[in-house]
């Protein structure tokens, strides 16, 4: 079960805390929430995840500046074409540098 570690998460108010809680709760795909330390752990049901769930937690972890690497595990077969195009806001975050265009 993959674990993404969401450290020192900032939260504004605590209207923003609940709705990143909120927000998590209602990703089809995570299965638990664990606040360790200073971190929120966040177990997802398996390392094939849907479209959905995948933009989801890209949406929310570029939201709360989490580190983003952590969801290139998420990349299959199926989803490659369109999560790991240079032109989208999280490539850079997600996979580093964009590759030259050929």
């Amino acid at each position: 079960m993959p674990k993404l570690i969401c450290k020192r998460v900032a939260f504004y108010s605590d209207h923003d805390e609940s709705a990143f809680f909120e927000w998590l709760a209602e990703i089809r795909g995570v299965s638990k929430v664990k606040g360790v330390s200073d971190e929120i752990h966040v177990y997802v049901q398996r390392r094939v995840v849907s479209d959905t769930c995948l933009r989801e937690l890209t949406a929310l972890f570029y939201r709360y500046k989490i580190d983003m690497k952590q969801l290139a595990q998420f990349v299959n077969e199926k989803n490659r074409e369109w999560y790991t195009g240079n032109q989208k806001y999280w490539h850079k975050l997600v996979f580093g540098k964009p590759e030259k265009d050929t």
